[in-house]
């Protein structure tokens, strides 16, 4: 069964869901009509009536039809209450016009039911609309392909009726018009510690750390240094963020910084595979002690090398007998033909391997693959997009670094300092 991701929503199957609701609905109510109108005719004994009963028809249709259809079912509620005065022989007695009313009003009130149903409906699904996008907002949109890279990234939320949570992936790319300063092509995966509202706005606070500190700094590790200095003014003692940071500038090799985050999964073009153990660090936001600096780990990646990056929400997913996922299972995955086929194949493993393919915790997935030298971008300057595909705008000079304030910004803040800066900064676009 797969796993519902991020972007993949669509109004095709909430629209079905609710017409099989609505025939649902409808079908039950033609049955208890159905039902009294039997029970009523058949009934031996003409001194007891059923004919009230017909009004419970109109109550069931409130809970999922229209207006105008609960108003059908409760019309045809009252002919049936009517016309049960020809075969019980009470037709004009002062009982069956009570009889008839009490069917009438409960047919008047479902459909006023259903009036304030249908309008407080249309009143959640705007905001819910409202707040896909916002969270749609927070979730950057990685490029199809970042210089000698093709990148893929999916984002599964375990939360009912969430997009994203404090799972987070952000893509940098920078590129010089200049031949002899070094095109830049880096990569972050994180977990924030945190759930819900909060988890979100410390996700977001982590990706302009990233787009700052990784258009500034020469280093990957200088690059976690930067980000947890920023972070910790911000964080709560009991809030950190883990990370993966990759730097994948050469074309020849992959730089790694683990930031407390679980290892990234290495499978090269032979179909062998290994687990990247990177020199470990202190999570992000809590303060890096004097003397502990990050340390970085460098790999050789040829054409067709694939690298996937990903949080727990992988590593800590769970089978029926209460198993974890192991990412060295997930081989067979990466062997598709392309990047995206490639993540589709690793979506389905997991949802294979969780029960009602649901996880315990969001997950954040990122696959790199060396691009072929014929398929690398040659900017000239700039990248020109391909048509529907997302990009990551380039800037004209090299960043220039700026000191950090005395004061941290506020959260909403822009991560550059100077005006000039923040000019030159360079992140993936939204």
């Amino acid at each position: 069964m797969p796993l519902k991701e991020a972007g993949g929503v669509t109004q095709g199957p909430q629209m079905d869901a609710e017409k099989r609701s609505s025939l649902r609905g409808l079908g039950a109510s033609e049955a208890w009509l159905a039902l009294v109108l039997l029970i009523d005719v058949l009934n031996p004994r003409p001194t007891f009536t059923l004919s009230v009963l017909y009004g419970i028809a109109p109550l069931i249709a409130c809970a999922v039809l229209s207006p105008a259809w609960t108003a059908l079912v409760a019309a045809a509620a009252t002919v049936l209450a009517a016309a049960s005065g020809v075969w019980n022989h009470t037709w004009g007695s002062t009982q069956q016009v009570v009889r008839i009313v009490d069917v009438l009003l409960v047919g008047v009130g479902a459909v006023a039911v259903a009036t304030v149903r249908v309008r407080r409906e249309r009143q959640v699904a705007r905001l819910v609309a409202i707040a896909d996008v916002a969270q749609r907002a927070i979730l950057p949109i990685v490029p199809a392909q970042a210089g000698p890279v093709m990148v893929a990234a999916r984002y599964v939320s375990a939360a009912r009726d969430a997009v994203v949570g404090g799972d987070l992936y952000d893509c940098y790319r920078y590129t010089s018009p200049a031949s002899n300063d070094p095109e830049r092509v880096r990569f972050i995966v994180g977990d924030v510690r945190g759930k819900g509202i909060a988890g979100v706005e410390q996700a977001s606070r982590v990706i302009r750390a990233f787009r700052q500190s990784a258009a500034l700094e020469p280093t990957l590790p200088l690059v976690a240094d930067a980000m947890d200095r920023y972070l910790t003014e911000f964080f709560e003692p009991e809030e950190f963020v883990t990370a993966l940071l990759v730097d994948v500038s050469d074309p020849s090799r992959v730089v790694l910084v683990s930031c407390g985050h679980p290892p990234a999964l290495l499978r090269r073009g032979d179909g062998s595979l290994a687990l990247l153990e990177v020199p470990p660090g202190l999570p992000l936001g809590m303060g890096l002690p004097d003397g502990q600096p990050y340390r970085d780990r460098t790999v050789p990646w040829a054409p067709g090398d694939r690298l996937l990056l990903y949080t727990d929400g992988l590593s800590e997913a769970r089978d029926r007998d209460g198993e974890f996922l192991s990412p060295l299972a997930l081989g067979p995955a990466l062997s598709g033909p392309e990047v995206p086929q490639a993540m589709e194949a690793v979506l389905e493993a997991v949802g294979r391997h969780t029960p009602t393919a649901r996880l315990g915790d969001d997950l954040a997935l990122l696959l790199l693959e060396r691009a072929a030298p014929d398929k690398e971008c040659t900017p000239e300057p700039r990248d020109v997009p391909r048509s529907g595909e997302p990009t990551v705008p380039d800037v004209s000079s090299p960043p220039v670094a700026v000191s950090p304030p005395e004061h941290p910004p506020g959260p909403d803040a822009p991560l550059s300092h100077t005006g000039e800066a923040r000019g030159r900064l360079s992140s993936v676009r939204r």
